[in-house]
């Protein structure tokens, strides 16, 4: 599959590839969405080369910024399609980076022919996702040990 930017001001789109491993990986441990009782579910939490080479992850980065710093990253699994992934840095919250790649996820779910893409959200970012037009369909219960309450489990149509 060929490389895909989308730009957006001083923004680009681009495919993560296994060098971003460890800039992803610091990205969610160090979210302030994941404090206090959610800390445990990303404190050992790791975004490998290989989980990015074996899945379609995409960073959203400012490009004026010469070291190309990471604002945001989504991954979207095909088989069953799902967001598996979405974050952006605290530090670019509310610039429209997560409206961006949640953008760029529906179109690279319909270029792969895929007509829903499930998403099992943080119960804080449930609201952000019916903002951009996902549907609740269910809950999925608690995890013990690894995930300790429910999650809202929700649906992106893909035209």
């Amino acid at each position: 599959m060929s490389a895909i930017t989308w730009m957006s001001g001083a923004i680009a789109v681009r495919r993560a590839s296994g060098q971003d491993a460890k800039r992803l990986t610091r990205l969610v441990r160090r979210s302030r969405a994941y404090e206090g009782p959610y800390a445990a579910m990303v404190a050992g939490y790791r975004v490998g080369p290989d989980y990015i080479e074996s899945h379609r992850v995409f960073v959203a980065v400012d490009t004026s910024d010469p070291a190309g710093r990471v604002l945001g990253f989504y991954a979207l699994v095909l088989a069953p399609p799902e967001l598996d992934l979405l974050f952006v840095s605290d530090e670019a919250q509310g610039r429209g980076i997560g409206r961006l790649l949640v953008g760029h996820m529906k179109s690279e779910a319909h270029r792969a022919g895929v007509d829903r893409v499930r998403v099992v959200s943080h119960p804080p970012a449930e609201g952000f996702y019916r903002g951009l037009g996902a549907q609740t369909v269910g809950t999925v219960a608690a995890n013990p040990p690894a995930v300790m309450w429910d999650r809202p489990e929700l649906e992106f149509l893909i035209p």
